[in-house]
C-alpha cells in the first residue's frame, strides 16, 4: 500500500489554502480535522445542487439585508451540511459499504498508516460515507491521506464486488477542529451516527479516545 507523501514538512503553523472541484479546503501543520468522504452514488449531483442552490438564495437574501457577518454564514454552511447529511443517513445509493467484507477492507485501510502517517481518533464506516477524525503526522497531508484511502479501497472492493465504475465521490468535506470543546463534540457525532441513522449494533465505528471523554 503507498502513499504520495509530501517529500518537505511544512513550516510549523503554516496555513495552505487548496481548492479542488467545488469546495475549499483549509490545510493547517500540526491541525487534526473531521473529514467525511462518501460513495459516488450516495449524493447524486443533482440533489447537491438543489442544495448549493438553496444556499445561493438563502446567501443572496441575508446580504441583500445587511452585511452578513461570519458567524451568520457559518450557521448558514452548518444548515447545508446537515441537509447533506440527513440525505447521507437515509441510505440512498446502492451503500455497498453495509457489507461485512466491504467494511472491512474500509477499516483496514484507516488503520494501516495510523500511528506513522495520521493519528487516528475515532472514525466511523457507514453504509454509503465514512467519517474520519484524524491529525496528519508531516510528510503527509490530509490530501494524500484522502487519496490513500480512496485509491486503495477502490481498487480491492471493486476487485470484491466484480465493479469497474467510480468508487467514491471525488469531493470530500473537512472540517479543521480549532478547540478541545470541538473535538468532543465531533467525536460523539461520529460515535453516535449509526444510532441517529437507526443502524442498530453497528460494529463499524471506532472512538480511540476515553469513551467517559465524550459530551
Amino acid at each position: 500500500m503507498s502513499d504520495p507523501v509530501d517529500k518537505e514538512s511544512p513550516p510549523k503553523d503554516a496555513v495552505t489554502w487548496r481548492s479542488r472541484g467545488y469546495l475549499p479546503h483549509l490545510e493547517r501543520h500540526g491541525a487534526t480535522y473531521f473529514v467525511t468522504f462518501r460513495l459516488a452514488d450516495a449524493l447524486p449531483h443533482r440533489v447537491l445542487e438543489e442544495f448549493r442552490a438553496e444556499r445561493a438564495a438563502l446567501l443572496a437574501k441575508a446580504q441583500a439585508q445587511g452585511v452578513l457577518s461570519g458567524e451568520e454564514q457559518a450557521r448558514l454552511d452548518l444548515l447545508v451540511s446537515q441537509r447533506i447529511q440527513a440525505y447521507l443517513d437515509a441510505g440512498k445509493g446502492a451503500c455497498c459499504l453495509r457489507q461485512p467484507g466491504v467494511a472491512e477492507i474500509m477499516a483496514e485501510s484507516l488503520r494501516y498508516f495510523a500511528g506513522s502517517r495520521y493519528v487516528l481518533l475515532g472514525w466511523c464506516i457507514m453504509p454509503n460515507h465514512v467519517h474520519v477524525v484524524l491529525e496528519p503526522l508531516p510528510p503527509a497531508t490530509l490530501s494524500t491521506i484522502l487519496h490513500t484511502w480512496k485509491s486503495f479501497t477502490s481498487n480491492r472492493i471493486g476487485r470484491l464486488l466484480g465493479y469497474k465504475g467510480a468508487l467514491w465521490e471525488q469531493e470530500y468535506y473537512d472540517h479543521l477542529i480549532r478547540d478541545e470543546q470541538a473535538l468532543w463534540r465531533i467525536l460523539t457525532y461520529v460515535s453516535q451516527n449509526p444510532l441517529k441513522a437507526n443502524l442498530k449494533d453497528w460494529p463499524w465505528v471506532e472512538i480511540l479516545v476515553p469513551q467517559d471523554d465524550l459530551l
